[in-house]
């Protein structure tokens, strides 16, 4: 069990695919596991921030609305072929972190929560306005991808199935990156910024450099999940910028348990799960959700895939000491 276990750490993006491979099976509905999927990846970008930076913002719903506006104004009004959309709404996402970012990181605490929503909401109110290119508050529409033509072989993107296994393609890009840059020197020189960054700055790190560029790096990987939700809707909802949206993901962060690698996705299939669960019932599903939050904070502040990897961690310690006593 605890080779099983120690394999699975070792290997945690393979982990993490094998279980996102059948997981459309699991789920009442194809469509369900594709938003899950989705708004998974969104929860992981801000987590690159928050969990393993210590950095909460409240403006992160600006990537996911820039690379979700930037991509579907490629495929309606451009006739860019989707792989350029995509390439597209994550560039233009990594360049308003490059923005935000140089603007936020110069305060600390609520100050940078407070500049991050402020920023995002001055994006909100551009993309509101620009009804020309956006269609206002009807949102914009007509992001059609019927087809991923790849040489010899033609997938069709409007069966759901199809859909989620093209967009699992992206999903696992960005966690092999993010995997990646937290194997890195890099990654632990975030993580040391998150303990204490007096001590990361008197270690000589650069911390400004530092924040900006995993700001920006998030601020990519969000907009990843915006151009894809575009391709996916085949809208873009105004509501894509909207601070609520921001919200969502320190929800789904906190409730998977945040700085842990696979916590996003779980958070994320809990509060979507539970939306689509309780919508059905009655139409104040939020404050449903928002009980469930409150028992989450209160008594398992590490989230739930966070309490279990605490209690894993446990019972290979007692494991432990078991066999050094024998």
């Amino acid at each position: 069990m605890n080779a099983l276990i120690d394999l699975a750490r070792a290997h945690r993006v393979a982990a993490v695919l094998l279980f996102l491979l059948v997981f459309p099976f699991l789920m009442p509905y194809e469509a369900l596991s594709v938003n899950i999927l989705i708004f998974g990846l969104y929860a992981v970008g801000f987590n690159l921030l928050f969990g393993y930076t210590g950095m909460l913002s409240f403006g992160h719903a600006a990537f996911l609305g820039v690379g979700s506006y930037l991509a579907g104004i490629a495929v309606v009004n451009g006739g860019w072929p989707w792989w350029a959309a995509i390439l597209l709404g994550v560039f233009s996402a990594a360049l308003v972190g490059v923005v935000m970012g140089y603007m936020a990181i110069r305060t600390r605490g609520i100050y940078f929560s407070m500049v991050t929503l402020a920023l995002a909401q001055i994006i909100y109110y551009v993309f509101y306005k620009a009804e020309g290119w956006t269609g206002g508050e009807n949102g914009l529409r007509g992001v059609k991808v019927e087809s991923i033509n790849l040489p010899g072989i033609s997938i069709d993107f409007i069966n759901p199935l199809n859909k989620y296994y093209v967009i699992l393609f992206f999903v696992a890009l960005a966690l092999w990156f993010i995997s990646r840059v937290l194997n890195s020197p890099f990654g632990a020189v975030i993580e040391s910024i998150r303990e204490n960054e007096k001590r990361a700055s008197a270690c000589g790190y650069d911390v400004a450099r530092a924040k900006l560029l995993v700001f920006v790096l998030s601020a990519a990987i969000c907009g990843l999940a915006g151009t894809l939700r575009a391709l996916h809707l085949s809208v873009v909802p105004i509501d894509s910028l909207h601070y609520l949206q921001s919200g969502q993901a320190v929800m789904m962060c906190l409730l998977g348990g945040m700085g842990t690698f696979f916590g996003p996705f779980v958070g994320a299939a809990v509060f979507l799960y539970l939306e689509d669960v309780v919508t059905n019932l009655t139409r104040y599903w939020m404050g449903a959700v928002g009980l469930v939050f409150m028992v989450f904070v209160l008594f398992f502040p590490k989230g739930i895939w966070g309490t279990l990897l605490e209690q894993v961690e446990r019972w290979q310690q007692r494991q432990l000491e078991k066999e050094e006593g024998v």
